[in-house]
C-alpha cells in the first residue's frame, strides 16, 4: 500500500477576500516560434517586483538530525524593496542522490496557514522514493505563518482570549451561538485590519508567490518545480499565472478554481462557499459512503440494519434537538453538539478510511441518546466518543500561553486575497441557505469566512493578485482532482483545468482529501510527470487504493470482536464498543480555530 499523505496528519504535519481595486497588468501575450505556442512572459510589472531583490545567500544549518534549516529576511512590499521586510523560514531535505539531482521542489501543505517547513520535514514519510532521491524537499512557511514572522492580532494572549469568545464552536447553529460568532468575528477582522498591520495586510496569496519566486533563484534553480495540495493549489496556480515562463513542472492536488477562490465581478459579494461549493462535495462524499453501506452488510456498516440515510439524518435530528452531555471520571463533563456531530464527520471524511467514522460515530450517537439502550452498549458507546474527544484535543484544558495564531494566519491570507460580503451580520441568513443547499455542511464551510467581512476587515493588499488565471505556462501544470473530496470540490479542478491552456486534468476515485499517497495510480503519475515530465493520458481515471466497506481496517474490526452477540440481540443492531486504535483523521474542524483546506 502507498505511504498515505492527505491527511498530512498520518505523516505527521501540524495540518478555507476583499482586497483593494489594483488590477494586476494582463502578462504578456504568449510568443510563437515557427507556429508553436510558447508560453505567456512574466510580465514587466513582476519582473521589475522580484527581480531586483538581490538572490538571497542561504545559511543553512543542520536541524531535525536530518534536515537544514534557514531564514532569509524578504521585502515587506515588493514595490519597496529597500524598505521594510519580513522573515522568511525555510527547511530542505536534500536529495538522497546529489549526483542526480534535477533541483528544489517546492511544497506547500494548504490551509491556508499551513506550514511548509513542516511538509517539507515529513516528506521522507510521504513522498515517493524517486521524489527523494532526485530532489532537495524544499517547504517555505509562508509570511506570517509558523517559524516565518507571526502575525498578531492582539497585543497579549488575554486580549486574543476575550475577542475570540464566541468562537469556540466547530460553527454556530443556534440563535444565541450566531450572534456571539457574528460579534467574535467583528473583533477579531477589525484587530487583524488594527493591530495586525503591516503583516496582517502583506499576507495574500500573490506576495507569497513572490517570495518563492526569489527562493526559487536562492536554490539555484532556472525554474520551479512545485507540489501544491489544497489551498496550495491556489499559491501554485498563482505561481502558473504570474510566473508562466518560470515553470518546469507544477502539480496541484485538491484544486480550488481561482476564480472561484478570488471572487470575480459580482461574485465577489457571495460568500466564497456560494463560490467554491465546499459543502457539496462533502455532502456527496457522505451519500456515497451512505448509500454503499446497506450492500456492504453488518459484518462491515452497522448502520446497515436499516436505512443507512435516514439513521444519519436520525441522529443529526436528535443532537440538533437537544445535545449530548457526556461524563467522564477522567475528563470530567463536556458536551457533543449537532456542530460537533457534523464536524467530526467531516474531519473523518478527509481520511481514506471516513467511511468508518460515518458509521460508528452515526451509531454512537443513536445509541447515546436511545433510552431504551442497554446500559453495557450505551458505555462503550460513551468510551468512544470520549477517545474521540481526547484525540480531538477536545477535553484537554486551555492554556493561555503561548500566543497561538493559527486563525490570524488563515485569515490573513483569505481576507486580504479575496472579496467577501460587506456586512458580517449577514452571515447567518447566508449560511443557513447554504446548509439547504448542500445539508449538513453549508453552515460548516460558510462561518469559515465571517471576519472577512469587507465593513470589519478594512486592511487591504494594493499588490494582490487579480487574474488573469488563464495564462499559458512554459511547461504543463497538472491538475489532480478527487470525486469525492470534502473540502476541495472535484469541479474546482475541472474548472482549473479549463482555465489552464498548458495542462491536463488527472481525476482520481479516492477518498479523502487529495489524492496523493491515497491512489498508488495517482501517487505514480504525479511522481512521473514532476521526475520525467511525463503526462497521464487524456481522460485518465485513477482509482483509489481503499474503497468504503471494501474492508473494515483493524481498529474496526477491533470494535467489531468487542461487542458481544448477546448485545446485538438486546439491541437488534450492531453497537460500537471502544476502538482500540482510531482512523487516520477524526478531529473535529472547529472553523474559529482550525483552517480546513
Amino acid at each position: 500500500m502507498p505511504r498515505p499523505i492527505r491527511t498530512l496528519a498520518a505523516a505527521g504535519v501540524a495540518g478555507v477576500l476583499l482586497a483593494g481595486m489594483a488590477v494586476a497588468p494582463a502578462a504578456a501575450a504568449p510568443t510563437t516560434i515557427a507556429g508553436a505556442t510558447v508560453s505567456h512572459r512574466t510580465s514587466v510589472k513582476e519582473r521589475l517586483r522580484v527581480d531586483r531583490v538581490p538572490t538571497p545567500k542561504l545559511d543553512w544549518y543542520k536541524c531535525y538530525d536530518y534536515a537544514e534549516c534557514a531564514t532569509v529576511d524578504l521585502p515587506l512590499d515588493y514595490d519597496k524593496p529597500k524598505g521594510a521586510t519580513t522573515e522568511v523560514a525555510v527547511l530542505r531535505v536534500k536529495a538522497r542522490d546529489q549526483k542526480r539531482k534535477i533541483g528544489s521542489l517546492f511544497l506547500n501543505p494548504g490551509g491556508p496557514g499551513g506550514s511548509g517547513t513542516s511538509i517539507a520535514l515529513a516528506a521522507p514519510y510521504f513522498l515517493g522514493d524517486g521524489l527523494l532521491d532526485r530532489f532537495d524537499i524544499v517547504g517555505v512557511d509562508p509570511r506570517g505563518v509558523g517559524a516565518s514572522d507571526q502575525v498578531r492580532c492582539f497585543k497579549s494572549v488575554k486580549d486574543q482570549t476575550r475577542a475570540y469568545e464566541g468562537l469556540n464552536v466547530a460553527f454556530p447553529y443556534t440563535k444565541a451561538e450566531e450572534k456571539a460568532y457574528v460579534a467574535a468575528s467583528i473583533r477579531v477582522g477589525k484587530a487583524c485590519s488594527t493591530t495586525g498591520k503591516p503583516l496582517s495586510g502583506a499576507m495574500s496569496t500573490a506576495e507569497v508567490a513572490r517570495d518563492m519566486d526569489v527562493l526559487r533563484r536562492a536554490v539555484g534553480d532556472k525554474k520551479l518545480n512545485y507540489l501544491g495540495f489544497s489551498y496550495g493549489s491556489v499559491l501554485g496556480q498563482y505561481y502558473a499565472n504570474m510566473f508562466p515562463d518560470r515553470v518546469r513542472a507544477l502539480v496541484i492536488d485538491g484544486v480550488l478554481d481561482p476564480t472561484a477562490w478570488f471572487g470575480t465581478g459580482k461574485s465577489g459579494d457571495l460568500l466564497q462557499e456560494d463560490r467554491m461549493r465546499s459543502a457539496q462535495g462533502a455532502t456527496k462524499a457522505l451519500r456515497e459512503i451512505l448509500k454503499r453501506c446497506k450492500p456492504a452488510g453488518l459484518e462491515l456498516c452497522p448502520l446497515a440494519y436499516g436505512d443507512p440515510a435516514a439513521l444519519f439524518e436520525t441522529a443529526a435530528k436528535r443532537l440538533q434537538a437537544k445535545p449530548l452531555v457526556i461524563e467522564d471520571p477522567d475528563f470530567g463533563t463536556f458536551t457533543f453538539t449537532y456542530a460537533d456531530f457534523i464536524s467530526y464527520i467531516l474531519g473523518g471524511l478527509y481520511g481514506p478510511y471516513g467511511y468508518v467514522d460515518v458509521a460508528y460515530l452515526t451509531q454512537d450517537v443513536l445509541t447515546l441518546t436511545d433510552p431504551a439502550a442497554a446500559k453495557a452498549t450505551r458505555e462503550r458507546a460513551r468510551v468512544a466518543v470520549v477517545q474521540r474527544a481526547v484525540k480531538a484535543g477536545e477535553t484537554r484544558r486551555a492554556f493561555d500561553f503561548p500566543y497561538e495564531n493559527g486563525l490570524e494566519t488563515f485569515l490573513g491570507v483569505d481576507c486580504t486575497d479575496a472579496n467577501h460580503p460587506k456586512d458580517a451580520g449577514s452571515w447567518p441568513a447566508r449560511a443557513a441557505k447554504a446548509d439547504k443547499r448542500d445539508p449538513y455542511f453549508g453552515r460548516l464551510w460558510s462561518w469559515a469566512s465571517a471576519p472577512c467581512a469587507r465593513d470589519t476587515w478594512t486592511v487591504r493588499d494594493e499588490d494582490r493578485f487579480t487574474g488573469p488565471f488563464n495564462r499559458r505556462t512554459a511547461n504543463p501544470v497538472l491538475v489532480v482532482g478527487n470525486y469525492w473530496d470534502p473540502a476541495t470540490n472535484y469541479n474546482g479542478a475541472v474548472a482549473s483545468a479549463k482555465l489552464l491552456p498548458n495542462s491536463r486534468l488527472l481525476s482520481s476515485d479516492n477518498w479523502g482529501h487529495t489524492a496523493y499517497g491515497t491512489s498508488a495510480c495517482a501517487t505514480d503519475a504525479i511522481d512521473a510527470y514532476l521526475l520525467r515530465l511525463t503526462l497521464p493520458k487524456k481522460g485518465k481515471v485513477c482509482k483509489g487504493d481503499i474503497q468504503p466497506f471494501d474492508e473494515l481496517p483493524e481498529f474496526g474490526a477491533a470494535v467489531r470482536a468487542d461487542v458481544s452477540k448477546s448485545d446485538l440481540a438486546a439491541q437488534g443492531a450492531p453497537r460500537r464498543g471502544a476502538p482500540k486504535q482510531l482512523p487516520p483523521v477524526v478531529a473535529p474542524l472547529p472553523i474559529g480555530t482550525l483552517t480546513g483546506r
